[in-house]
């Protein structure tokens, strides 16, 4: 990167090469998934870890939200909130992820306790927390810049689950089905405000690490539950496959 501030236009494609290089599409957890390699075991640890993101991210929203100072920004960046939480009580992204969970055997008061996450779950999230919490607000904005590259894996997993794990559901991955046009909505918007607000060198450097350290967050986790789940090396405290949940018999 040359010491003069980047052009809008030069600041996005730095930003979607981070994707390009970094986003998890490329991780091999995901491929397995997709291909229909992964074991129902596999499935069912993927889910209950991937929740504690889903139930984190409106808390993690909400964090940002009291640091936009301008009203249209906490207008458009609250529509976060309600899309996780949901405007009704049955509604929202978290209640989809539980009713991916239900499918899965497990029931939703263990999910919702995290009892059993891999401890490298727990530290990831909390980090992406911790992060938008302690960084510049445009900082906080451009770590969610990783919704510019989900329409690409949602639609793989998608239909790459449906294909090949005859015990999953449209129902089941409704979460996903919402999912594309509320992350392009979102993503478009952190995108203005990111190349808006990121002027200086060191302010476009800043964002580009944050973007980076997303990727990083969301690369971990799968790392982690590959180590737990694929490999056997099971850490303390974390789900035991064949404990809690029913087995697929009774799930499918």
């Amino acid at each position: 990167m040359s010491e003069k501030p980047l052009t809008p236009d030069e600041l996005e494609a730095a930003l979607r090469n981070v994707g390009a290089e970094r986003y998890h599409r490329k991780h091999r957890f995901h491929a397995r998934q997709y291909s229909g390699k992964c074991s129902y075991e596999e499935m069912q640890a993927w889910a209950l870890n991937r929740y504690y993101y889903q139930a984190i991210i409106p808390i993690k929203d909400a964090t940002v939200l009291t640091r936009l100072t301008d009203t249209e920004d906490r207008r458009q960046w609250r529509k976060r909130i309600e899309d996780h939480d949901g405007l009704n009580p049955g509604d929202g992204g978290i209640e989809r992820w539980l009713k991916l969970t239900d499918s899965l055997g497990f029931p939703r008061e263990y999910v919702q306790s995290t009892a059993g996450l891999i401890p490298a779950t727990r530290f990831a999230v909390d980090a992406y927390v911790a992060f938008c919490r302690d960084k510049s607000p445009v900082e906080a904005v451009a770590s969610s810049l990783t919704e510019l590259f989900s329409p690409t894996i949602i639609g793989e997993r998608m239909s790459g689950m449906l294909a090949n794990y005859d015990y999953v559901s449209k129902d089941a991955l409704a979460y996903f089905s919402y999912r594309p046009t509320q992350a392009k909505r979102d993503a478009d918007w952190a995108l203005e405000y990111v190349k808006t607000h990121a002027k200086t060198l060191e302010e476009q450097r800043a964002v580009i690490k944050a973007l980076e350290f997303k990727c990083n967050i969301l690369w971990a986790m799968l790392d982690a539950l590959w180590s737990a789940y694929v490999d056997h090396y099971l850490p303390p405290d974390a789900w035991v496959p064949g404990t809690i949940a029913a087995p697929r018999s009774r799930a499918a």
